[in-house]
């Protein structure tokens, strides 16, 4: 039986200043954490790759950081450009920074629109009720009409939810590139897919 060859995979990290992007890509490279007082802004783009075990073979993530520059055009197209994968990252004890990913999410449609976006609410060390509740993370896949492969909650400070994260990520680019390739296969085959009949635009994107 043929293997499934998956290539490196960039993922992308999204949201406001802030909220722990850089200190994901931080836990993804060197499993450590730097507290704020000791923290260095990122200065421009920043990528490190690290495998993850599917199966019986290697899966290699490219995570990539901006380190807040998103907004600048000369890194907008770079940095989305190929994107597999988007995190739209906001901190689980600050809602506004939950409020603004509209934008962010109309971003990753925009610049990466073949990309799978996940939903990452970060510092869950320090979850307090009347925060960023379960129900709003639902509420907001919902309005984005299932744009919105899968939600998680993590703590930069502790590691708690970063492995299982970036492993579940794995398996379902892994998936998704399998399920791409056996549509090739077919339409090689002179099998044509149909899309599915479109029921109307969204009324909003989150």
């Amino acid at each position: 039986m043929a293997t499934v060859r998956v290539p490196e995979q960039k993922i992308i990290l999204c949201g406001e200043y802030g909220v722990g992007k850089s200190s994901i890509f931080r836990r993804f490279a060197t499993n450590s954490f730097v507290t704020a007082t000791d923290r260095k802004s990122t200065l421009g783009l920043d990528h490190y790759d690290r495998s993850f075990a599917v199966g019986e073979r290697n899966f290699q993530l490219q995570l990539w950081d901006t380190g807040g520059m998103e907004r600048i055009a000369s890194i907008t197209s770079s940095y989305y450009k190929f994107a597999e994968a988007a995190l739209l990252v906001f901190a689980l004890d600050n809602p506004a920074s939950f409020h603004s990913l509209s934008q962010h999410m109309l971003d990753v449609v925009s610049y990466a629109e073949n990309a799978k976006i996940f939903l990452v609410g970060n510092k869950v060390d320090l979850e307090q009720t009347g925060e960023v509740t379960d129900a709003d993370m639902e509420s907001f896949c919902e309005q984005c009409h299932s744009l919105i492969s899968a939600t998680y909650k993590i703590s930069c400070k502790t590691g708690e939810g970063i492995e299982e994260m970036f492993q579940d990520i794995s398996n379902t680019l892994v998936e998704s590139n399998r399920s791409r390739l056996e549509l090739q296969q077919l339409e090689s085959h002179g099998f044509k897919i149909e899309p599915p009949e479109e029921i109307g635009e969204p009324s909003c994107l989150c």
